[in-house]
This record gives C-alpha cells, sequence and structure tokens, in this order.
C-alpha cells in the first residue's frame, strides 16, 4: 500500500510546492513510483508539472473525458451522487517515468466549508459520513491503479479543515521552513495546532459511523519526518549567511524544543533511533539548501526539477554555466541524501 507523505505547512512561501515536485522526482529516480498530488486550489502544483504559463492552460485537463481532477474525484461524495469513487486519471510527469500528477482544481474550496462541518458533526449527521474518509479513499484508489509506492500531497498555507483532513489522514509529514521570523512563529503555532487535530483525529477514529462509512475515515497516526529549510543565501564560505544562520539556528531551536515534545506527547514521531539512523539529531533538517535563484524560472519553463535542466535549458555559457552545474549538482546531492533518508525512515517506521 503507498505511504502518504503531506508537506506542509502554514506560513506561506516555504517553497511547498517546489520541494514537492524535486523531491517527488528524486524518489521516483530512486525506483520509487510517486503520484503527486496538488490539494493546493491555487495549482501551483499542477502548473509547474505541466508547464502551464496561463489559467487557460487548465481546460484541457478539465475538460477531458473521465475524472480527470481531485475535485472531480471528490464529487459523488461531496455532491451526493449515486455512483462511486474511481480512480483519478493522472498526468505523467516528463521525463520521469515513475511519477505521475493528480491534478488540482480550485474548486476544491468550494468543498471545505461542508467537510468542516462533516468533521465536527459526523458522529450525529449520517449524511456527512463519507466526507472524512473521501480524501484518504480517493488518493487510495489512484495509487492501486497506478502500482505507486508513495503519495506526495503538496497542501495549501492553511489551517483548515482539508488540510487538518489531509494532515491527520497521512502517514507521515515534513515542514518545508524558510529560515526568517514567521517560520519560527509558525513551528510554535503548530505545536499548539498540531496536538488539537490529534485530539479530533483519535475521536473519529473511534466512531463506528466512520469505521462502517462508505469511504472509511482511516486508523492513522501522521509521523514527523522532519523540516526542510530553505531559500536562503551563501556567503563567499558557501555557508549561510549570518542573519540567515540565525533564523536557521532558531527554527532547530524551536522544533527541538517546542514541536517535538507536542508530536512527542501525541505519537507523532518515530522512535528517536529511527532519526539516529538516518544522521538525523533532534530539531535537525532533512535537506537545507539555498535558494535557487535563477534556476527555479528555468526549472518551471521546461517542467523539470533543478537538478535536471541540461545545458541547453540554462541558456549560459562559460565559467557562468560551470558555477551553475556546480550549484545544481550541489542541489542533486541534497536532494539525493534527502530522499534515502525518507526511505529509510519510512522502511524502519
Amino acid at each position: 500500500m503507498a505511504k502518504q507523505i503531506a508537506l506542509f505547512n502554514h506560513k506561506g512561501g516555504v517553497s511547498k510546492t517546489t520541494t514537492a515536485f524535486n523531491l517527488g522526482w528524486m524518489l521516483a529516480s530512486k525506483g520509487k513510483k510517486v503520484i503527486l498530488v496538488d490539494c493546493d486550489p491555487q495549482c501551483n502544483l499542477t502548473g509547474m508539472v505541466l508547464g502551464f504559463t496561463g489559467i487557460e492552460d487548465f481546460a484541457p485537463v478539465y475538460e477531458r473525458e473521465g475524472v480527470t481532477n481531485i475535485r472531480d474525484g471528490l464529487a459523488p461524495a461531496f455532491e451526493s451522487r449515486p455512483v462511486a469513487m474511481v480512480p483519478v486519471i493522472c498526468e505523467a510527469v516528463d521525463s520521469q517515468p515513475n511519477a505521475y500528477l493528480l491534478p488540482g482544481h480550485i474548486g476544491l474550496a468550494e468543498y471545505e466549508v461542508t467537510l468542516g462541518i462533516a468533521q465536527e458533526l459526523s458522529g450525529s449527521l449520517v449524511t456527512l459520513q463519507n466526507l472524512p474518509g473521501s480524501l484518504h479513499h480517493l488518493f487510495s484508489l489512484t495509487a492501486s491503479e497506478y502500482g505507486a509506492d508513495f503519495i506526495l500531497v503538496d497542501m495549501s498555507p492553511s489551517l483548515g479543515p482539508i488540510n487538518q483532513n489531509l494532515m491527520m489522514t497521512s502517514d507521515f509529514f515534513v515542514v518545508p521552513m524558510t529560515p526568517d521570523y514567521f517560520s519560527v512563529m509558525a513551528t510554535d503555532s503548530l505545536a499548539s495546532v498540531l496536538p488539537k487535530w490529534s485530539a479530533w483525529a483519535e475521536h473519529a477514529k473511534s466512531l463506528s459511523i466512520l469505521k462502517d462509512a462508505v469511504y472509511p475515515f482511516p486508523d492513522k497516526t501522521p509521523k514527523f519526518l522532519g523540516t526542510i529549510v530553505q531559500k536562503y543565501r551563501l556567503r563567499e564560505a558557501k555557508t549561510p549567511s549570518a542573519a540567515f544562520q540565525k533564523w536557521i539556528d532558531e527554527i532547530e531551536e524551536s522544533v527541538k524544543a517546542k514541536l517535538i515534545p507536542a508530536l512527542e506527547e501525541n505519537g507523532m514521531l518515530l522512535p528517536e533511533e529511527s532519526y539516529e539512523r538516518v544522521g538525523l539529531p533532534m530539531g535537525k533538517p532533512i535537506i537545507q539548501m539555498s535558494d535557487f535563484n535563477g534556476l527555479i524560472a528555468l526549472s518551471q519553463k521546461h517542467k523539470a526539477p533543478v537538478f535536471e535542466l541540461t545545458d541547453a535549458q540554462l541558456e549560459q555559457t562559460g565559467i557562468v554555466l560551470e558555477r551553475t552545474k556546480t550549484s545544481m549538482r550541489q542541489f542533486r546531492e541534497l536532494y539525493s541524501e534527502g530522499a534515502d533518508r525518507i526511505l529509510e525512515l519510512v522502511e524502519y517506521a
């Protein structure tokens, strides 16, 4: 059965989408079949994977015959249609045969209020019993159809019911960060929010009305894999500048002192020896990397991760090209190491 990994931080601008694309590609390059699920109504992951440049590019995907996006996939549950859910027809990821995209849809946001009501009142309203388990059911159906090993869920920056559901029905989660004041604040906030979500999920799992639903609420407790810290500038010594290093240190301290104890109390951590086995002292990030700078625009243009761009796609020559290729090799090594850590953590979970 595919393992579901949520990429979540309610702070925006922390490269969740970029991380999902690059990390998913790296896992796929290591022989794992990966489905990238776009659960952000802004649909940035869909646009990145498919190389869209405008909103009009989405129409051919949505108008194609069959169930081709997350909103249509969930419609049987949320719109009380007398048909069963079916797997979403995923999009192939160019040049990566082991990766697929489950496209997003702005209309997913329309289901937020209904899901919120269902999650608050599902113990008493039979008509809503199928909603809390529907997202996980759809992902599982689709993963089975494609023989996927991993489902990577790109989430919006919010604390709404959909994200609550996505988090608490995942097997694992990663928290992307940027080294700044607001990421430190977000870490403190997560230490407060996630235990509340965990308490809700524990209650939901105990309700027979949800266990016996057509789309049962899964019995899962998501485990924290770690953080990914990105988007800082380097100084000449190829280390973070003093200003960025200050925030990196504060994030690590906040994760260690506040987030990890909160997660441990709610059973959302792996055994400490699991992190030690992969060289991750408590609080240290799975991956720490600098800003992609101009590579991110080229990555989106060519529908390729930052470490797979060709010389022709880089459109550079001479020493500039060599410096860029050196950066790309470093990004490849970091993502490869991060993917290996995740694979080992998941294997021994």
